[in-house]
Order: structure tokens, then C-alpha cells, then sequence
């Protein structure tokens, strides 16, 4: 299976011959290599543990402070009927006949000084702007009987790291002695240290012996082929009832609906994945997709509430390694490329392994392979130095084949290991004896209804000397018949280079300042260098050039990093079959990005130019997105980046600039928010992203801010108190560097759109109340029922799907010193999402999050290396303290910072670095 955990099917045994060597298949489980690079981790982390094994069967290598609850702020001079009173929120803790204790938050306007201290602010009311409906939301609310739910501690020896043999063994336990030694009693079992029963065992401490058959999978290599293994577990109590609070109350309920799906599928986090809950699909590279779902038990202010999502992942075939090798190089004969073998490498860090050619079964995981042939690695084993394909032979009698092929890797750094490649309704809880007889919990069959509210579209201003100086989009959506942009750029100088074969040049205006050209594909920074070299002159220095991509994709980044930060060209890149297909829309949508990134404004908010917006356009206020985005998994030495972006103009907020900067591997929470270092000349010198934005601010509007409201993206609730408590602390202490006293009132929002719950309009055929797709309307806004019981959060459809189910995203207030009300802050967010610079359409999460989230993939291709795949080449990784030395991002040519032209504004890397955020091209 794959690095992304889960339990595993066994690996086909019809493939065993006993005159080759047996190659390591994979086991089914979760994890394929094609999706999106990695973002900011959702929710909590599960699956089956891994670790590493050595045993006889691979060769070894030689050893070598305060709340952050404001006082709430007024409500809305009226509160819609149908949203629950305070009584409702209450319901919760009466079901579970008082176990369960919800803290109140304490008022206070300083941010936490440890994260104990965290009390995120009460929602401060229920919105009412909007055309009232009702939805239905994937939330399954459960009731609960009494029962008194006792935990005990669960030990495992010898300790097995696989949480589906921990599964199987107290599994047995239960057959053999649920009518005697448990009581009659059910236990529900996380996998790992941790049973929970509906009442107490007749024991308070007690060992069994536990027996598997021969026939299971070894987790580890201390079993000897062909016996059974015998385990010896400890079930002890560790609490007695009524101690619980609500978060843990809700742990032991989900570990009873997690227990009978857990050993029927495979579980990849939070999610149940099997090849019976729907037909597989085919990715290519030996990677198929397996239909499952997901699940979580929420509070809400409805009381318990059961997400259940439909998903589907990516899986590696049960095959041999070697036939996996194929999918990257047909002929096994020769040692692989570099490019191959890297890309190789990629796909199988992580991933574990079978070895079957000691007669039973080894599980191994895979961390990387060699960078020489397998006939060419050595190590010591007994003072005697061999080779891996002389100790197979002489070891297990077993001559490898495909000698040309670099060895896998597994094991620790001290202890290297090598061997060779060739070897929801399906549910029914409420049917489920554990769940609804034992511990007393019954699901609801159907979807829950939801009241919700249709928030109006905003006015969009352009031009006044357009035909339509304005425009109220319908369903999300407008276009630039009869329109002027706001504030148009101007563009002197300019020329386009091709790298397509497909096009006539009679598609391109023939008046660039030299002529237009067509360049070998092979050989693109060379003819990006020539431009460059024509375009020197005083009066033809280049302001945009116009690049046709070739044919064959993976060349954007490459261009982009030679255009900004080796030549400092501002470059259009256009997909060529759009360019042939002559589309006036596509044409619309580059002039959109083209118009920004030359300091043009493409549409303005009505009510921002005739300062209508409640707590932005009374006083100057900035507003600021941020996010962070990680590396594919198995790429431990590339960096973590994070981008800040903020408004540069008031009152109309459309402008953004903002900073990116590289960061530790995986580290979610921004680090260079604020930092400072003691100059032997200068004293202590003030730095990091927000101080930088805020002077930026300042210096184009000639206002400081007086307000900030911070859009923070990719954080799951599980680092909410974490996040908050470093990042407010940064905003604090960059706003005091700046003068003493400062310290503006701070909104702090996260974003959150890898999230599971979905909304569907209640009757399809209600005209008016769905799009021509069957989706709920943008501006559809829920704040009531199914979100949280006491917080500040909502959900918020803001845009008109293309494809499929439209997913709402989910705002959750973690700090508010602005006393935002439900309408003020859900109306400033939807009208936001119709600010999106580069197309004439609302888009589903707030612009400067989303620009943020542009900003930080845009940096990536700056340290990427596209030989290797996608993987980065910068950083190194420290084996003695683990730790990665992180490669700073390479600076912007000058002329490209300074006008702008990457995503429509600036960008800074670093202090001096500045890049343009506001589209991908």
C-alpha cells in the first residue's frame, strides 16, 4: 500500500516462480502520484502507522495569555424565525445528559498568550440580508442514548505498527471471549491504545494471548516463516464515566461508527475506500481509483451531526515493482536515465512493499532508491563487502534478473536496507449491533434540511464612457459586451514569440515592435534570451511579450522562471489551441489579465467607490489573504512556501500586492509575519511580510491602515488555537514596529474549502432556486443548524458551478476586534468574490486568499527542477538533526517588480522581491 496509510489486500500470489527472484508487489492501499500538490492538511491525521523493518530476507547495510473573544457585537435589528434560539444550542449537552461541557468564551480584545488560553469569539448574531430557502446539507444527525462509556487502555506485545493486524488481533480477542471475560460487553477499538465499552468490563486489568494464523501478512521480520504469532495483550481501564468533554465525547463516538467500516475497508484518514463500493477507474503509471467515503462526527446546533462525503482516491495496483518501472521505461535491460530514475524515485517514496521469496510475507517501505545499477551497490554485512546481487545469490540462492535497475531502499539512515525491485447507505448504522444496541446511537436516514439565505449579487462598476458603465451579474456570471475597463493600462512596446507549430501567424496584430517570430520548443531560453537582446535599446524596451506555449505541455514554469528572474521580461502565456480556436471569451480573459498586470483595474465594487461597505470604506482598511502550500508527499527536501497578500488601494480594494517567502517542510504556521535581527550598526532592524504590506499601504494610499481584516487559507481546526496564537501574536508586533502605539482592530478569518460538506437545493425543480446545473445559486449563505453550536463561522456558496457539485466554502472567525455582524462580514465576503481580476466571474473562495493561494504556487516553479518531475532542487536534508536547510527563493529582475507582472500587482520575495498575483498566466 501507499504512503498515504491504510490496510492492504495481499498481493497476488499466482506471480510466485520459483527460479527468478520474487520482486516486492504493492499491497492495495491508498495514495496514487497524480494528483495536486500538497496543501494545507485537513483535519486529523489517520490511517495505519508505517515503519521500517530489516530483516534476513533484504540486505542490510554496514551501521553507520489572554482570550480571544471579543465582546460580542450587536445583532441585526431582526433574526429570521427559522434560526435556532439560544435555547437550541443547548441541545447537545442535554442529550448526553450533561457529560459533555461547552467552555464560554471570556471577553477580551488581546490575542492568547498560550494556546490554553484560546476562546475563539461567539457568533454575534444570525444573518438576515438575502432571499430566504432551505437546502440540503450531507449531515445525518444522530440521537444518543444513555450509556456510560468507560475507556480503557489497550497494549500490544510484540508491538505492531499496522493498525489493520492491531484490528484483526483484538478482533479474535473479542470472538474468543466476548461471553466470558468481557461481560457480553462490545468494545469499539481506534486501532491503536484505545477500547471504549457502553459500561463497565467485569475487570479493571486483565492479559490475553492471542493467536493469527500462518496466513496473514508479517507485519514485521521476527516471526519465523510458517508458525503462528502469538500476542500478548493488556486491557486496563484508564477513566470512569462522566469526565468527558465535548471534544472527547465525540472521539469515543467516532471511534464506535468508525469500527465495523475500519475492518471492512481500506482507510486512507479519515475516509473508507474499497473496490465494492463502486467500479475502479483507470490514472495510468499503474495508479487506478477506488470509490469510498467520507466521515466525521461534528458538533452542531442542531446537536451530534454525521458528515458523510463521497470520495475517491488514487491506489497503486497490486503488481510487481518491476512491472510499475515499466509504465516509466519499457526496456529493464539498461539502467534507467536520470530523468526516469528520478521520476521513479518519486512515485515510490513511501510506499510500501511485499517481499515474498522467503516463503511467508514481509512488508517494507520504501525510502527512495539508488542512484547506481543494482550490479553496482555494495555494502558490508559479517566484514565481508558484496554486492546486493551477490548476497541474493549466495544468501537465498537467487539469481536477480534485472541487475540494470537501481535498488530500492528501505530501512533507517544508521541501518540501510536494499532490495531488489523484482520481488452511506451500504453503512447501516442504525443495523449495526456495536453502534445502536451496545452504546445506544441511532443515525437519521436522511439528508438534513437547512434554512439558508441568497445573497445579492453587487453592483460592478466600469468605465462611464463604456455603453454600460455598470453591470448586476445573474448567476455569477457577466461579460465585457458594451464595457470599459475601470482603469485601463498601456502597452508601447511589445512582441510575441511562438513555440507552437500549429498556428498562422495571421491570427497576431502585425505591429509589435519587432517582428513577430516563431522559435524551436527545444530551445526556449535561448530564443527568450534573443528577444531580450533586441528589446535593449532605449525607446524598444520591452513592457509585455506575448508567448504562444508549445504544444507539449510542462514548459510554463520553465518560461516563467526565465522571463522574471534570469531576463526580467513581463510575459502573456496562451495555450495555442485556445489561440487557434479564435474565442472572443478567451480573447476577453487574457485582455483581463494583461490590463492588470500593466496597472490597469479591470471592475470596482458600486459600493466602494460610493463608500457603502460597512467597517472597510468609512475608514481606511486593509485587507489582507494568506496561505501556505506544501510539497507532493515524498518530497522531504522541498520547502513549505507561504504568501501574505494585502489591498493597495482604499476604498476600492481590488488592488493586491504581496510577499512570499520559503519555509520549513510541512510547517503550516507562517514564520517571516514579522521577524527581527540585532544589526551591530543599525541596532534592532524590523522586518517580515505584514510590516512590508503595511508600509506599502501607506505609501499608496498616504493612509495607514485603521482597520485590518485577515483571510487566512488552508488551516484545518485542529491547528485553529495554534495559528491564531503565532500569527495574531506577528500582526501585533509588526503593527508596533512600525509606530509605537500602533495597533489597528484585526478580523481574523480562515478559509476553508477542503472540507466535506455539501449543500443541494432542496427541490430541483424549483425555477429560481438552482442554476441551469442543478446546483444551489451563488450568494447561498448558511449560518444556522449545521454549523458551530457557539462560534462565529458560515458557509457560503459565492459562485456558479461548472462541473459537478458546487462546494461551498466555510469561514470560521477565530478573532475579531471590528465587531463584524453575520451580514456585514458574509456581505463583504460574497461581494469580494465578484472582484476577481482575471475573469468576468464570482469565484468560490475571498480573492486575496485566492491570490495568496496563486502567489505560493507561482513561487514553486522558481526552485523546481521540471527534470526531476516536479520535484524541488532546493534544500538539503540534515541527517543528524533532521532538520531541512532551506534554499531561498531567487530574486525578481527589477523591471518585472516594478511593473508588476505576474498575477496583476506585485509580489515581494523576500524584502526586495516583487511579483504579480492576480491570474496563473
Amino acid at each position: 500500500m501507499s504512503r498515504r496509510g491504510g490496510g492492504g489486500r495481499r498481493p497476488d500470489s499466482r506471480l510466485d516462480q520459483p527460479t527468478q527472484a520474487r520482486a516486492p508487489s504493492f499491497q492495495r492501499g491508498g495514495g496514487g502520484a497524480a494528483g495536486p500538490r500538497g496543501r494545507g492538511r485537513q483535519g486529523q491525521r489517520g490511517g495505519a502507522g508505517s515503519g521500517s523493518h530489516s530483516g534476513s530476507g533484504a540486505a542490510p547495510s554496514s551501521p553507520h495569555t489572554a482570550s480571544t473573544s471579543t465582546e460580542p457585537a450587536p445583532s441585526s435589528p431582526s433574526v429570521s424565525a427559522s434560526a435556532p434560539s439560544s435555547s437550541s444550542v443547548s441541545t447537545l449537552v442535554e442529550e448526553t445528559e450533561q457529560k459533555l461541557t461547552l467552555a464560554a468564551p471570556a471577553a477580551a480584545t488581546l490575542p492568547p498568550s498560550s494556546s490554553r488560553a484560546v476562546r475563539l469569539p461567539v457568533r454575534p448574531g444570525f444573518g438576515t440580508r438575502g432571499r430566504k430557502c432551505v437546502v440540503r446539507a450531507n449531515h445525518f444527525m444522530v440521537q444518543l442514548a444513555k450509556r456510560d462509556i468507560h475507556h480503557y487502555d489497550v497494549s500490544i506485545d510484540p508491538e505492531v505498527t499496522s493498525q489493520k493486524i492491531n484490528r484483526e488481533i483484538i478482533s479474535q480477542l473479542i470472538n474468543l471471549y466476548r461471553l466470558t471475560n468481557l461481560g457480553e460487553r462490545i468494545p469499539a477499538y481506534d486501532g491503536m491504545k484505545s477500547i471504549y465499552t457502553a459500561g463497565p468490563l467485569p475487570f479493571e486489568s486483565k492479559e490475553f494471548i492471542i493467536t493469527l494464523p500462518d496466513s496473514d501478512p508479517r507485519p514485521s521480520s521476527s516471526a519465523s516463516p510458517g508458525t503462528e504469532r502469538q500476542f500478548r495483550v493488556v486491557i486496563r481501564l484508564a477513566s470512569q464515566p462522566y469526565v468527558y468533554t465535548l471534544q472527547k465525547f465525540i472521539q469515543v463516538l467516532d471511534v464506535v461508527l468508525r469500527a465495523a467500516p475500519s475492518e471492512k475497508h481500506t482507510v486512507v484518514g479519515r475516509s473508507f475506500f474499497s473496490t465494492d463500493l463502486g467500479p475502479m477507474g483507470q490514472l495510468g503509471d499503474g495508479i487506478e481509483y477506488w470509490r469510498g467515503y467520507f466521515q466525521s462526527l461534528r458538533p452542531t446546533q442542531f446537536g451530534l451531526s454525521l458528515n458523510i462525503d463521497v470520495s475517491a482516491s488514487s491506489f497503486y495496483k497490486p503488481i510487481l515493482v518491476t512491472e510499475f518501472v515499466q509504465y516509466y521505461c519499457s526496456d529493464l535491460s539498461r539502467p534507467l536515465s536520470d530523468q526516469v530514475r528520478l521520476k521513479v524515485k518519486k512515485a515510490l517514496k513511501g510506499i510500501k512493499v511485499v517481499l515474498r521469496h522467503m516463503g511467508y510475507n514481509l512488508s517494507c517501505k520504501i525510502t527512495g532508491i539508488t542512484s547506481q545499477p543494482m550490479s553496482q551497490v555494495m555494502f558490508t554485512c559479517d566484514n565481508e563487502t558484496r554486492s546486493v546481487v551477490q548476497y541474493f545469490l549466495e544468501k537465498h540462492k537467487i539469481a536477480l534478473q534485472f541487475t540494470s535497475l537501481p535498488a530500492l531502499e528501505a530501512g533507517t539512515e544508521e541501518r540501510r536496507i536494499y532490495l531488489p525491485m523484482e520481488m452511506a447507505r451500504e453503512n447501516a448504522y442504525n443495523e449495526d449491533t456495536l453502534v445502536n444496541n451496545k452504546f445506544g446511537i441511532q443515525v437519521a436516514d436522511g439528508l438534513t434540511s437547512v434554512d439558508a439565505r441568497i445573497l445579492p449579487a453587487p453592483m460592478l462598476k466600469y468605465h462611464k464612457s463604456g455603453r454600460e458603465a455598470s453591470v448586476n451579474p445573474d448567476f455569477g456570471q457577466w461579460n465585457m459586451i458594451n464595457k470599459k475597463m475601470f482603469n485601463g493600462g498601456t502597452v508601447q512596446v511589445w512582441t510575441c514569440m511562438n513555440f507552437s507549430t500549429r498556428l498562422n501567424h495571421d491570427v497576431f496584430n502585425p505591429r509589435p515592435v519587432i517582428p513577430i517570430s516563431s522559435s524551436n520548443p527545444n530551445q526556449i531560453e535561448k530564443a527568450l534570451v534573443d528577444v531580450r537582446n533586441k528589446t535593449t535599446q532605449p525607446g524598444k524596451q520591452l513592457q509585455l511579450l506575448i508567448i504562444i506555449l508549445p504544444d507539449v505541455s510542462r514548459s510554463y514554469g520553465r518560461i516563467k522562471r526565465v522571463c522574471e528572474t534570469e531576463l526580467g521580461i513581463v510575459s502573456q502565456c496562451c495555450q495555442p489551441k485556445h489561440v487557434s480556436s479564435g474565442n472572443m471569451q478567451y480573447f476577453e480573459n487574457v485582455a483581463l489579465k494583461i490590463n492588470v498586470k500593466v496597472g490597469g483595474r479591470n471592475t470596482v465594487l458600486d459600493d466602494a467607490v460610493q463608500k457603502r461597505i460597512p467597517l472597510v470604506t468609512d475608514r481606511p482598511t486593509i485587507i489582507f489573504g494568506a496561505d501556505v502550500t506544501h510539497p507532493q508527499p515524498g518530497e522531504d527536501s522541498s520547502p513549505s512556501i507561504a504568501a501574505v497578500v494585502a489591498s493597495m488601494d482604499w476604498p476600492e480594494v481590488t488592488k493586491y500586492r504581496g510577499l512570499v517567502s520559503a519555509q520549513a517542510h510541512n510547517e503550516e504556521i507562517i514564520q517571516d509575519l514579522y521577524k527581527s535581527i540585532k544589526d551591530p550598526q543599525r541596532g534592532l532592524v524590523h522586518g517580515g511580510m505584514i510590516r512590508e504590506l503595511l508600509i506599502d499601504f501607506r505609501r499608496s494610499t498616504n493612509f495607514k491602515p485603521h482597520r485590518i481584516i485577515f483571510y487566512r487559507d488552508g488551516v484545518s481546526e485542529g491547528q485553529f488555537s495554534q495559528v491564531l496564537l503565532h500569527e495574531m501574536n506577528a500582526i501585533r508586533q509588526a503593527c508596533a514596529s512600525i509606530e509605537e502605539g500602533y495597533a489597528p482592530p484585526v478580523t481574523f478569518v480562515v478559509v476553508q474549502k477542503r472540507h466535506h460538506t455539501r449543500l443541494f437545493p432542496a427541490d430541483h425543480n424549483r425555477h429560481g432556486l438552482t442554476d441551469k446545473r442543478g446546483n444551489i445559486l451563488p450568494g447561498t449563505v448558511v449560518d444556522t443548524q449545521i454549523c458551530h453550536p457557539t462560534e462565529f463561522d458560515f458557509y457560503l456558496n459565492s459562485h456558479a458551478g461548472i462541473q459537478g457539485t458546487s462546494r461551498p466554502t466555510h469561514y470560521h472567525v477565530l478573532y475579531d476586534e471590528n465587531r463584524f455582524t453575520a451580514d456585514d462580514l458574509q456581505m463583504l465576503t460574497n461581494n469580494l468574490c465578484y472582484t476577481y481580476a482575471r475573469c468576468t466571474r464570482s469565484v468560490s473562495i475571498v480573492p486575496p486568499a485566492y491570490y495568496a493561494r496563486l502567489a505560493a504556487f507561482r513561487a514553486r516553479f522558481y526552485i523546481e527542477d521540471e527534470t526531476s518531475a516536479g520535484g524541488s532542487t532546493g534544500g538539503t536534508r540534515s541527517t543528524a538533526e533532521g532538520s531541512l536547510a532551506i534554499r531561498p527563493l531567487p530574486v525578481i529582475k527589477d523591471n518585472v517588480k516594478d511593473r508588476g507582472a505576474l498575477f496583476g500587482q506585485y509580489c515581494y520575495f523576500g524584502s526586495s522581491f516583487k511579483l504579480d498575483i492576480k491570474g496563473r498566466n
